[in-house]
């Protein structure tokens, strides 16, 4: 009798954006409206609500979405956002000048915000033959050992004396 083995399978996607010029605060107010929503309800939230953080948020959503149907082939209909975070960034300084000589410093506070994918239709473990699952990695590593040495050979990648 043979054994079987879970192996779990990659069901969440997500997409990260970095550096965005908005406050946390502002950001996380759009954001904890559509956490846990699926996808298309998520578009058409973001769209309508009157918000300047709703744009960003929204290329974040469709980049999502395009990853999850690169990497797992997933239809945008199974969609449902698992998690959404906003955190805090670097704060971009600038000076104004002002009387006498002095300057006040202006700080425009920037954010991170995360959004996380998760297609519902996707079971997140598979069942495998136990000898099965460690026969494929043995093929695996085998492989990959072998394509990495072709790239260390002097004589295809023209050498040390090609150089300048």
């Amino acid at each position: 009798m043979l054994k079987k083995k879970l192996k779990k399978i990659k069901t969440e996607v997500y997409a990260l954006g970095q550096h965005i010029s908005m406050s946390a605060h502002k950001a996380r107010r759009v954001v904890d409206q559509i956490r846990g929503r699926s996808y298309e309800e998520t578009l058409m939230i973001l769209e309508l609500m009157p918000y300047r953080a709703c744009y960003p948020i929204l290329k974040l959503v469709y980049s999502a979405a395009a990853n999850a149907n690169y990497n797992m082939d997933s239809n945008e209909s199974n969609l449902v956002i698992s998690k959404a975070q906003v955190s805090e960034g670097t704060a971009t300084k600038k000076l104004k000048p002002r009387a006498r000589g002095r300057s006040f410093t202006i700080k425009r506070p920037t954010c991170h915000i995360t959004i996380v994918v998760k297609d519902i239709s996707l079971d997140e473990y598979l069942e495998v033959d136990f000898l099965d699952s460690f026969r494929c990695s043995k093929k695996l590593k085998l492989k990959n050992k072998y394509t990495a040495m072709a790239y260390h050979d002097m004589y295809t990648n023209g050498g040390v004396w090609d150089k300048k």
